[in-house]
Parts: structure tokens; sequence; C-alpha cells
């Protein structure tokens, strides 16, 4: 293995890199009912919430802007080891240079359900411009014990089929 020095410059422009607002819905969950598109923004009126609960912004802007420079910086990484020569790397080092930053304020639909199941609490996402829906739900430990057993069983059943049918 040989090891060679490169560099180089990636570019790349984040336009619109959302960072939620809320402490209380599982962070997961929403990435997986993104994205929510950002062409479509319309001026903030009052009666679009109306007879609807929301929440406020719980995250200070500059925790935001923090979270999401670790998250582009974390995007270009990813970028910058894609683009090195091989298949690996070491001592990755990205210096990412931000211009032209901007932040603003949106509301986005989501629905939440929350439900409890015994003593844990659920919930379940639907992105209500795109339809996208994403949740947990309880898993039984013993049901799921004894699928990977009958799955086991009936690989093992094929398999002595299959070498007792040939001659």
């Amino acid at each position: 293995m040989r090891w060679r020095p490169a560099s180089g410059v990636v570019e790349h422009r984040f336009d619109d890199h959302p960072v939620p607002g809320t402490h209380g819905v599982d962070r997961g969950l929403l990435s997986r009912v993104e994205p929510f598109p950002t062409s479509d923004l319309v001026p903030y009126e009052t009666a679009y919430l109306s007879g609807f609960v929301i929440e406020h912004y719980q995250v200070v802007l500059v925790d935001a802007y923090s979270e999401a420079q670790q998250s582009m910086h974390d995007r270009l990484r990813e970028m910058c080891a894609s683009q090195v020569p091989g298949d690996t790397y070491r001592n990755l080092v990205v210096d990412p240079s931000y211009s032209g930053q901007t932040f603003k304020h949106i509301l986005v639909p989501v629905w939440l359900l929350t439900y409890n199941y015994g003593v844990k609490v659920f919930q379940v996402l639907a992105n209500g411009y795109t339809g996208k829906i994403a949740g947990r739900y309880p898993k039984s430990p013993w049901k799921i014990f004894f699928l990977v057993l009958l799955a086991a069983l009936t690989v093992v059943l094929v398999a002595l089929f299959a070498t007792l049918r040939s001659p």
C-alpha cells in the first residue's frame, strides 16, 4: 500500500438547509418525512394556523446555526472523501469556507401522532405537503424470536428435504 498526498477543491451550494426548531419530535422521524419544498414558501398569515395547535420554536438561532454548520461540514467531508483517489484515505482535512449565509424561520406542515404502549411513548409523523409518513411502533421480542426460529427451521427442513431427494 502506498500513500500519496492529494488535495483539491469541492464546491457545493447548500440552499435552504433545514434545522428542526423542536426538541419534542424525534429527529430521525423528521428526516424520514423530508423534504419540505421551500420553493413554494408563502409569507406568514395567522389565518393559516387558525384552529390548529402549533409548537413554537424551541431551538435558539445560535444553536440552530451551529447545528446547520456541523451538518453541512459532515456532508462536505463525505463529498471530499468520495473524491479522494484510491479505495482508502487517512488524515482527511476539510477546511470549508461559507459565504452568503442567511436564515429564515419557516413553518412546515407536520402532523404528529403520539401514543403510549405500556410505559413507552411512540410517535408517528406525516408530511402535510408530500404525504410521506414515518413512525415507530412497538415490537414484541418474543414474536421476533419465534419468527427467526420459524425461518431457520424452514431453511433446515428445505435443506434436509433437498439432500434426501438427491440421488
